[in-house]
């Protein structure tokens, strides 16, 4: 059985400051999951897991989705935390791209 090792969860952060460097030299926005997906697969082949093209491929993909999954995390977070004064309750709600109100708690539709 092969052992299970996190040697490579140190370049999650690694790979999401490359990226977000690469943004402010000027690639696209929404290229940048790609390019933590390209970054991804290039460590696993030259770090995590060299000489082994199925393995490294996978480590990869998983250490760039995990990337992103860091910088998407943390920027709801960051919006959430301080786009409302009361977090827990949303006046507004969007269905299907549509904004619609929702009722007082005294009222009743009928």
């Amino acid at each position: 059985m092969e052992e299970f090792s996190v040697y490579g969860i140190a370049l999650v952060p690694v790979i999401l400051a490359m990226v977000e460097l690469l943004k402010r030299v000027g690639i696209p926005k929404k290229l940048s999951p790609f390019v933590a997906l390209l970054l991804g697969i290039l460590c696993g082949f030259y770090y995590i897991a060299p000489g082994e093209p199925r393995k490294a491929v996978f480590l990869g993909l998983v250490t760039g989705l995990s990337a992103i999954g860091l910088f998407s995390g943390t920027k709801n977070t960051i919006e959430d935390f301080f786009s409302s004064s009361n977090p827990g309750r949303k006046n507004k709600t969007r269905v299907s791209g549509k904004k619609i109100s929702t009722l007082p708690k005294n009222k009743v539709s009928r």
